[in-house]
């Protein structure tokens, strides 16, 4: 983790503010057994004494970047009466208010007992703080009792004039780069039609490991249905060895099968278009680090395609990235007020669905204390969000393992579907594969 926020962090920050998609990662453990309090504690006190316990400081100086300051004050454990287990994703889905990644604490540990014996915990963390696979590696460390270093800034205004200075350098020298490219490019382009005397189609040209645009611009949608949460969730667990065998069957991979299942699902809810594109997320750091660092590419999928397929869509797509527009240095989003960057990056990254693969979880994740982890959820949910303000992403899927089960996680952002839809058509779209699927 860096002192300074970077631009992936400061988009999450706009949305936690209002300005897009609000955002809050959660993980979920269900167990067989009830959890002994202190056990629930001593993972407090390590996430509040980890790389989690920190905050953002505005910075000083216009076209400084915000920096991190450490702040160990951590929400109060929050135990809660016997829920159904009908009830257990209604109540984890509601776990995701009071965080506050600027004044702090930026997540929250909460705990309820099962009906029928079990129990089940959400740890729920702003994005801002950091990413899936972060949030999994905070809560890692702080099981297993070791401290993460949080590198924070001291409140030094001579170290904002610096950093401004940088940024802005970049910016303009970018920019500049970037405005003269497009201007060399239209010359030649009439030099050719000139030079052959008729016109021609002009070549639409790729930077190097960056997407092609999508030509589908940004949108909100409004849903018609009634009152109540923006979004519907389901979780279900297979077993590893199933799922990997299936994969390997039909000529893909666990990930490309994953990323078939979530097309599916969504189709079976009635998406009428025989193309979509999904958005995947992509881990790009080389350590271990409590941060947002990740990247984002995007593949288009039809009906047709196999987990064969899909599986060389998604090798060929993850080696582009989605950048900024016309080569403009995205740092140009942190020295801008915050509204005009959030108009320029409007829907970045968005597409019809997200499949998000966070991947295997660490053996310390499998057990709170004595209490056996049954299943292990890894996902994002959205609270606040606004049945008017709805993203283009329709469907969002989430996949972990743990042991010997695949936990599959899906948040559906069409409101007017219910969890029995989506229940229904995720066994749909998962049934010509032969994949098992045990619904929480």
């Amino acid at each position: 983790m860096t002192a300074r926020l970077s631009v992936v962090d400061e988009i999450f920050l706009r949305t936690h503010r209002g300005l897009g998609t609000p955002i809050v990662l959660q993980g979920v453990w269900r167990t067989a057994e009830r959890v002994p309090v202190g056990v629930l504690w001593a993972l407090r006190e390590g996430l509040r004494t980890g790389e989690l316990g920190r905050r953002v400081r505005s910075a000083r100086v216009p076209g400084a970047r915000r920096a991190w300051v450490r702040n160990v004050r951590g929400l109060p454990l929050v135990l809660y009466g016997v829920i159904p287990v009908a009830g257990l994703l209604d109540w984890a889905d509601a776990r995701g208010g009071e965080l506050d990644p600027s004044r702090g604490p930026g997540w929250r540990l909460a705990y309820a007992p099962l009906a029928d014996g079990g129990a089940v915990v959400s740890l729920t963390c702003s994005h801002v703080l950091a990413d899936g696979r972060a949030l999994v590696l905070a809560a890692d460390r702080a099981l297993r009792g070791v401290a993460g270093a949080v590198e924070a800034l001291p409140l030094d205004a001579r170290g904002d004039w610096a950093d401004a200075g940088r940024q802005w350098s970049v910016v303009l020298e970018g920019t500049g780069r970037a405005w003269w490219n497009r201007v060399r490019t239209e010359m030649a382009r009439g030099v050719r039609r000139v030079v052959e005397a008729q016109p021609r189609r002009p070549a639409e040209t790729l930077a190097r490991n960056a997407l092609p645009a999508d030509r589908r611009a940004p949108r909100l949608r409004t849903s018609s249905a009634g009152t109540g949460n923006a979004t519907v969730t389901l979780v279900a667990q297979s077993p590893v060895e199933t799922w990997d065998s299936i994969a390997t069957n039909s000529g893909g991979t666990p990930n490309s099968l994953f990323v078939a299942v979530i097309a599916h699902t969504l189709w079976e809810l009635g998406y009428q278009p025989d193309e979509l594109t999904a958005s995947l997320p992509v881990d790009t750091r080389a350590e271990p680090r409590v941060d947002n660092d990740l990247a984002v590419t995007a593949v288009r999928i039809t009906r047709s395609d196999t987990p064969k397929d899909l599986r060389e869509k998604t090798r060929a797509a993850y080696e582009y990235r989605i950048t900024s527009p016309a080569g403009i240095p995205e740092e140009i989003l942190q020295v801008i007020p915050d509204r005009l960057a959030h108009t320029l990056a409007a829907g970045a990254g968005e597409r019809d669905i997200l499949c998000s693969n966070i991947g295997p979880l660490p053996g310390s994740i499998g057990a709170l204390g004595p209490s056996r982890c049954t299943g292990m959820a890894a996902r994002a949910i959205h609270p606040g969000l606004r049945r008017d303000r709805l993203p283009r992403t329709r469907l969002a899927g989430y996949l972990c393992h743990l042991g010997g089960e695949y936990t599959l996680a899906l948040v559906s952002l069409e409101p007017e579907r219910s969890r029995a839809d989506l229940r229904a058509a995720l066994l749909r779209a998962a049934e010509p594969f032969g994949l098992p699927l045990t619904p929480w």
